[in-house]
């Protein structure tokens, strides 16, 4: 199979998943625009996958570097904007318009927390968490071992979920 066959495939199975990825990592403007990225790379450097590991986990390993340098980028630029999440491609049946607000309010709210997360815990809760990688896998995207992925992700989540109590407790 040729090289831009295999990365368009990996595009359709894994696409989505790189662009969630790349979501709560940066933000839905930058998302699109790091994706093409990321699958531009992945096609330049197919050469260099091994199959040592799944596919997914390479394109995220891309994805996470992809990320990292796009916000370093905007630092340099001083230009750090957050935006929140807006799904309103997300459809939701047998729920009322009043539960569909409460659900969209309840998303922003966890984004909008794991973006407050440091750089470390926001990869591991995403990766373990919305991914719902094995700790393995994130091992090799975040070059880590997987007991400081399993013992950040414990800390990411502690944390995570001290936001969202004060969020709640705010919003009271």
């Amino acid at each position: 199979m040729s090289k831009k066959k295999t990365i368009t495939n990996w595009f359709e199975q894994y696409g989505n998943d790189i662009y969630l990825f790349l979501t709560y990592r940066t933000n839905m403007n930058d998302a699109e625009d790091l994706l093409q990225e990321v699958f531009i790379k992945a096609l330049k450097n197919v050469k260099y996958f091994q199959g040592k590991s799944h596919p997914k986990t390479w394109l995220l390993s891309i994805a996470r570097n992809v990320a990292i340098d796009s916000i370093r980028k905007k630092q340099a630029k001083k230009s750090k904007k957050v935006i929140p999440i807006d799904k309103d491609d997300v459809i939701y049946t047998e729920q009322t318009p009043a539960t569909i607000l409460e659900a969209n309010e309840q998303e922003q709210e966890i984004y909008q927390c794991i973006q407050q997360l440091k750089e470390n815990y926001r990869d591991v809760i995403v990766l373990r968490g919305i991914q719902a990688l094995s700790v393995t896998d994130t091992a090799r995207i975040l070059n880590w071992s997987e007991s400081k992925v399993t013992s950040t992700h414990y800390r990411a989540r502690l944390a995570l979920l001290k936001k969202l109590r004060r969020s709640e407790s705010n919003a009271k």
